[in-house]
């Protein structure tokens, strides 16, 4: 009976965010293509597999639901700096959760060196950050002046807010 339950709630969890829907992203722009062409290394034929589908996801007016697994180096970052560009060509703002505050911070680094030659806007909340930089991140991210915010736990807490979050 414990097993039915369970399935049960899967089965309903899953059903939730195909009910709500999602957005559906435009095809990618000339932007999308130059960033993409800028990375500097040869893509994985997984990287571009994935790549597609990340893509076919954001473009179906569903939530998108993925979870991607792969060793160290192998390019989960660069296909999420992706997405999350896609996100914001798209006029929405993304979110990246950390696991660990190091981990944000690398992440931080990251995402703004491959960011540089874009107007994109980068912030990382985590315990390193000050309270009063905490506090202009967060009041920019809720007025829709940050694009992505890379942080650990913190993004969950009851202050913190999106004007138009479109990826997680």
């Amino acid at each position: 009976q414990s097993l039915r339950d369970l399935a049960a709630e899967l089965l309903e969890v899953q059903a939730k965010p195909q009910a709500v829907g999602g957005i559906t992203h435009k095809a990618d722009s000339n932007w999308q293509i130059e960033f993409e062409e800028s990375f500097p290394y040869q893509e994985t034929p997984d990287q571009l597999t994935a790549a597609r589908e990340i893509k076919a996801d954001m473009q179906q007016p569903v939530a998108m639901d993925r979870l991607l697994c792969g060793d160290v180096g192998y390019g989960k970052t660069e296909l999420a700096m992706r997405a999350a560009f896609k996100a914001v060509d798209n006029g929405k703002q993304v979110a990246v959760l950390a696991p660990t505050t190091v981990l944000s911070v690398q992440h931080a680094r990251t995402f703004a060196d491959r960011f540089a030659d874009f107007p994109l806007t980068v912030e990382v909340l985590n315990r390193f950050k000050t309270t009063r930089q905490t506090k202009d991140i967060i009041a920019r991210a809720k007025a829709g002046k940050v694009d992505i915010v890379i942080g650990t736990h913190r993004l969950f807490s009851g202050d913190v807010a999106f004007k138009d979050l479109g990826l997680l």
